[in-house]
């Protein structure tokens, strides 16, 4: 995930090249890392996740947020230390932020893993 540091948001965006935004850079690390398909959007994500306490995130997990207005608009992956690397359409790049900032402590809808039970 952090060699994509910096790489472009587009809307709809799914590979590096062209650009990514949030689920399209989820779904881009998912299927590089574990050849695992998953939908376009965050909320077609989280349905196919399951809820993780926030005490039990660990790296790896996913963390969603509210972002306009709706569950589910905007996502991540959790870095460990309160860490997130996203694609957020403000600034136009993908970048690390942390989970305690005021503007992602606000709209935190919540974290879910792709690991089955157990």
């Amino acid at each position: 995930a952090l060699g994509l540091l910096d790489t472009g948001y587009r809307f709809g965006g799914k590979n590096p090249e062209a650009g990514l935004d949030c689920s399209g850079m989820v779904s881009y690390i998912v299927e590089q890392v574990s050849g695992r398909k998953l939908p376009y959007n965050a909320a077609g994500i989280a349905e196919r996740t399951r809820p993780v306490s926030t005490q039990a995130l660990r790296p790896g997990d996913l963390v969603f947020f509210n972002t306009l207005g709706r569950a589910y608009s905007h996502m991540g992956i959790y870095m460990g230390d309160g860490k997130f690397i996203h694609a957020p359409s403000s600034k136009g790049k993908v970048r690390v932020d942390r989970l305690d900032s005021r503007y992602f402590s606000e709209r935190f809808e919540g974290a879910r893993t792709l690991l089955p039970d157990g």
